[in-house]
């Protein structure tokens, strides 16, 4: 109900045009105003007028009230600022551990296939191939031999991958919300380089024993060491061949962890800056595969010299005297002994890269810190 207001001396000879030079708006006026994306305002807002001689405030009828109000949004700007306001709200980085939690993810669906690649790798001469090999594991052990080693696949990734997102997104996050704009790609290789290297490291144990409860399937069962699980083969290892031969491997682990997160992480970070650059795309979910397979095509060319050789030092059983003495015998069987695997890494690693970004970037959508952009 408006309640009724007496008209005030001089109000009812003064033009509009007066009006306005004569008053201002009161703040609170104004935000109702705006608020309310109309011209109209609340019969009981008070304008500040001054007549002359007088100085006191008075209390204005609505309709000369409309008379100075300020023009009204319409609706396309009012959408317009409600989307950069929302898109400013909206924009999340990642937690630490979203990296591990994601390639664990990514590893239980492409575990057969990293097992298919061990195989193949600690051949001694070239036999089968990547198909003849799975089938002759199926064949021999069925088909859950080939999930075999998936709890050390898990205990890996929750060290070394973890440690190398939480390195590399934690400090590129920091430079990129300090107002310095995207990282060149010089310092993303560097970053990728430390983050991977300290990620292989740390990573060396859980990925020793992996190989090994891989490679036991293939094994005499005499010959087989039979992990019941990570932690158990872990423990047997330091109990039986001492703290040393857990880090056995620790040099190539590391190196290839290095090239893994530079072809991965760096790569991955600059063709997807590269594409959204173009306008063509937008990030979503398409955006994300193209660049992760852009990324797990780089990562799988830079790193299968050094996964061969890390792959024969971890299951070795004290034929290598070193990582040079290993180089020395591999280069004997010929260049594409560095090579050996190939296919199965690239088909084991390009979708492991691509699942692991897409689960990243879902987790990040929704489970994200917001930022102020």
């Amino acid at each position: 109900m408006v309640p009724e207001i007496t008209p005030l001396r001089g109000f009812q000879q003064e033009s509009p045009d007066r009006l306005r030079q004569r008053c201002w708006w009161s703040p609170c006026l104004r935000r109702s105003s705006e608020r309310n994306g109309s011209s109209a305002v609340s019969a009981d807002a008070t304008l500040l007028c001054r007549t002359p001689g007088e100085g006191e405030t008075r209390t204005a009828s609505p309709q000369a009230l409309r008379l100075t109000a300020p023009p009204a949004q319409t609706a396309a700007e009012r959408t317009v600022k409600e989307a950069i306001r929302m898109d400013m709200a909206e924009k999340k980085v990642s937690r630490w551990y979203f990296g591990g939690i994601a390639s664990c993810g990514a590893a239980c669906c492409t575990h057969p296939l990293d097992l298919i690649k061990v195989h193949l790798q600690t051949q001694q001469e070239v036999r089968m191939r990547m198909t003849g090999m799975m089938m002759h594991v199926v064949r021999r052990e069925g088909v859950l031999a080939l999930y075999s080693g998936l709890s050390a696949s898990l205990c890996r990734q929750m060290s070394y991958s973890l440690t190398r997102f939480a390195i590399y997104e934690t400090v590129r996050d920091m430079v990129g919300g300090a107002g310095h704009g995207p990282m060149p790609f010089y310092q993303k290789v560097l970053l990728g380089a430390f983050g991977g290297l300290t990620g292989g490291f740390i990573g060396t144990p859980a990925d020793m024993v992996n190989v090994r409860m891989q490679n036991d399937v293939k094994l005499p069962p005499e010959l087989r060491r039979n992990y019941a699980h990570a932690l158990d083969g872990m423990f047997r290892v330091w109990r039986e061949e001492g703290l040393r031969k857990l880090f056995s491997g620790a040099t190539m682990a590391s190196s290839r962890g290095a090239l893994v997160t530079v072809g991965q992480l760096s790569c991955y970070d600059q063709a997807k800056q590269l594409v959204l650059g173009t306008g063509v795309m937008s990030d979503n979910i398409l955006t994300h595969f193209l660049t992760s397979v852009i990324a797990g095509g780089c990562a799988t060319f830079l790193c299968q010299p050094l996964d061969v050789m890390k792959t024969r030092l971890m299951n070795s059983k004290g034929e290598y005297r070193g990582v040079m003495h290993c180089l020395s015998e591999t280069a004997k069987l010929g260049p594409m002994a560095f090579y050996k695997g190939l296919v199965p890494a690239g088909i084991r690693l390009v979708p492991h890269t691509v699942l692991t970004f897409i689960f990243l970037e879902q987790l990040r959508k929704y489970f994200g810190i917001v930022i102020i952009a």
